[in-house]
């Protein structure tokens, strides 16, 4: 299976693991690495996601991300119709970085994008822009995947 993560599916592994739904969060992301080491899935990483990492003021944060991205089956630079696509979605509502996920996703031809973004979610889950693959939280991930 070809999985992407965008930027809040990959920082959930640092993030505040306090609240409970983070912390199941960050557990289902780490299943999702331990399937990526196993040869069970690949990592589809981007261009786009490691500029959103360098973004992050919290310099360990920023390194613990970075450090991932080598772990990455395949790592996607956005073309033309990548870009064309993320205007569209962009002009239908999803955010910049969401639509470029996406689009770079879709291009990719990923089966799963995996976000915490319940915004993210829920505009994809609506079918705005119809997209070509599923986008889900890593708690349906890890609920669909067998141990």
């Amino acid at each position: 299976m070809r999985i992407y993560l965008d930027t809040y599916a990959l920082n959930r592994l640092t993030d505040d693991q306090s609240q409970i739904r983070i912390h199941l969060e960050a557990e289902a992301v780490e299943i999702f690495f331990l399937h990526l080491m196993d040869g069970k899935v690949s990592w589809i990483a981007s261009s786009v996601l490691e500029a959103e990492i360098l973004k992050n003021r919290n310099a360990q944060r920023r390194e613990d991300a970075l450090g991932m991205l080598p772990f990455a089956s395949e790592y996607r630079l956005p073309n033309a119709e990548v870009a064309a696509r993320a205007r569209f979605l962009n002009t239908l509502g999803y955010g910049a970085s969401d639509a470029l996920h996406l689009a770079i996703a879709e291009d990719a031809k990923a089966e799963l994008l995996l976000t915490t973004d319940d915004q993210f979610l829920r505009q994809a889950g609506r079918g705005l822009g119809k997209p070509l693959i599923r986008v889900a939280n890593p708690l349906d991930y890890m609920q669909e995947v067998k141990p």
